[in-house]
């Protein structure tokens, strides 16, 4: 029941990403007709702010839908003071434990122990950020490393973009 309310949700969010983004779409192609009338010098300047300011906006709207996705529950302390990581370029398309295609790109993890499709908010105990993940691979194959992050969640929390590793607390969705 509680999966069939979590989808309902998504696709409700993901619905609602699109009307916007055909509503911004209609509003770049007034402001561009707009600025053909005032003149040929201006008409380049709007339609490339246009496209920068739609894909801006895209580009927050999938963001929200990937954190906003799992926070429908309770939180349970799983692991504190856990070293993370990030997975490296080069596994960038291949197929995961689970059996899905790895994407640097995306909010999810590796964890040992924990089944996939866990949905796991992942804490930097420096700066308090956090991000929700979900565990879809096997790993990190390290002994003093608990979860393996991709690129754009452990960016999302680092404090130190050039460090490679991070202490963060590690707390597993409650269905």
């Amino acid at each position: 029941m509680k999966k069939s309310i979590t989808l309902f949700i998504f696709i409700a969010m993901v619905s609602i990403a699109v009307c916007q983004r055909s509503v911004a779409t209609k509003q770049n192609v007034s402001n561009t007709k707009v600025s053909s009338v005032k003149g040929a010098s201006n008409k380049g300047l709007v339609e490339k702010d246009s496209i920068k300011k739609e894909r801006a906006i895209t580009d927050i709207q999938e963001k929200k839908a990937d954190s906003m996705m799992a926070t429908l529950g309770t939180f349970k302390l799983y692991k504190k003071e856990s070293h993370a990581s990030y997975y490296a370029d080069k596994f960038n398309g291949k197929k995961t434990s689970s059996g899905r295609r790895f994407d640097n790109s995306k909010l999810t993890a590796a964890h040992k122990k924990l089944p996939f499709g866990t949905k796991v908010r992942v804490t930097n105990e420096k700066n308090g950020k956090s991000v929700i993940v979900e565990v879809i691979d096997r790993g990190p194959f390290v002994r003093s490393r608990e979860i393996d992050l991709t690129k754009r969640a452990f960016m999302e929390i680092a404090s130190n973009k050039g460090s490679g590793g991070m202490l963060v607390t590690l707390e597993v969705l409650n269905n």
